[in-house]
């Protein structure tokens, strides 16, 4: 095991002194990419990018030394960095994947935009409303560059059905969407829990760099390994899951962000130190008149992950499959349908750098992301403060 002084003496020569303008693509050109976090998220995207036609994987850059060891095994001739900065001076890279800690989000998107390279942002998108618009100015600074947010679900074959379910006028007026996502795990066995191993040491770890513009601590390794459970890096699960079961139907429904939002609940089960809570309840209320309702917990696993879109002439069940199932009451004669569009392998990275090279908006667009995070920062305030938080659109702030 390397240590952290060894790696930076590795990698402290030969860096690139300039940053990347990026470069105009043709169809069947080959991406180079590299990615910031290369944990267990990390690694499966970079899997994913790996398995695409004409990439090459050529950079990874991580806080953790034995991250960026087992990171050789899936590109043994990549560079690796500690600081994701020297990553972003190689001239020759093209495209950034992300998958920080989510208080980091921001930083990195920033300072790869700023760099020239085509950004893959995981969810997500951003942890703060002042995060988000930072993020929107870069991206508005850097529009000619490709950005798709981590929601993997807007590349799915169910977009589709979806939307003809709902242009075909035979859901009705739409009024209410509930989702749910429970789980659980064996007795002893919390969910999110990882173990902290004998060489996370301040050694191994840059961590102020972890830290990024998160509250100072002395360095904690519980902190680092699990910091889903610790509000200073985490949205807990309304970061987790409920924003992709809310991405897509902002995404096919074009749902803008909520005029209000409660969240209830608490730490029931997992009594481990965490902050974020194991059993939740989030009601956000949608200027188009939907109520959109999402309820969560680790205990049990009886009711898995589904959203179902309520309309006065039928319902939208969204779970591993889509379908349509009329409201008798007001179609009699109407027919279950159920979704037969089909999703490729890899579809969200695989459009991701399709649209790299031919200049096209990603099936998860920065809007999208945008709309998204600051529903799920309202959430989350409101949890914390124990009150209904409320959105002002011309102020852009959370009130």
């Amino acid at each position: 095991m390397q240590t952290r002084r060894n790696f930076i003496g590795n990698v402290a020569t030969g860096l690139a002194g300039s940053l990347a303008t990026g470069r105009v693509m043709g169809a069947n050109d080959r991406i180079r990419l590299g990615i910031i976090g290369i944990g267990e998220r990390g690694t499966q995207i970079a899997r994913e990018a790996i398995a695409c036609p004409n990439t090459e994987f050529v950079a990874f850059a991580d806080v953790y030394t034995r991250r960026l060891e087992d990171a050789k095994k899936l590109a043994p001739d990549a560079k690796t960095y500690l600081d994701y900065r020297h990553l972003l001076e190689d001239k020759s890279l093209d495209a950034v994947l992300i998958a920080t800690p989510q208080h980091l989000h921001a930083e990195c998107f920033v300072a790869a935009l700023d760099a020239g390279k085509h950004v893959y942002q995981e969810k997500t998108m951003a942890f703060t409303v002042e995060h988000a618009k930072q993020m929107r100015a870069a991206h508005q600074k850097a529009s000619r560059l490709t950005v798709q947010i981590g929601h993997q679900s807007c590349s799915s074959g169910q977009v589709t059905d979806a939307a003809n379910y709902l242009a075909s006028g035979t859901v009705g007026k739409v009024t209410a969407i509930h989702g749910h996502m429970f789980r659980n795990t064996p007795h002893g066995k919390p969910q999110w829990a990882r173990p902290v191993y004998p060489d996370m040491t301040p050694e191994n770890i840059l961590w102020k760099q972890f830290l990024g513009g998160a509250p100072e601590r002395e360095f904690d390794a519980q902190h680092y390994i699990n910091w889903r459970y610790f509000w200073d890096y985490s949205g807990g699960n309304v970061y987790e899951n409920m924003c992709h079961q809310i991405a897509f139907w902002y995404k096919v429904m074009g749902l803008q962000i909520p005029q209000a939002v409660n969240m209830t609940g608490g730490i029931y089960l997992w009594k481990d130190g965490r902050e974020v809570p194991d059993t939740m309840n989030v009601s956000m209320v949608h200027p188009e008149e939907v109520l959109f309702s999402w309820d969560s917990g680790f205990g049990n696993n009886q009711l898995g992950s589904t959203e179902d879109v309520l309309g006065t002439d039928g319902t939208i069940a969204k779970g591993q499959q889509i379908r349509y199932l009329p409201q008798k009451v007001n179609r009699p004669d109407g027919v279950e349908m159920l979704g037969q569009s089909p999703t490729p392998p890899r579809a969200h990275m695989q459009n991701f750098l399709d649209c790299v090279r031919g200049g096209k908006e990603t099936n998860c667009p920065f809007e999208v992301g945008f709309r998204v995070s600051i529903a799920c920062r309202m959430a989350v305030e409101s949890y914390r403060q124990g009150r209904t938080m409320k959105w002002d659109p011309d102020k852009e702030e959370i009130v």
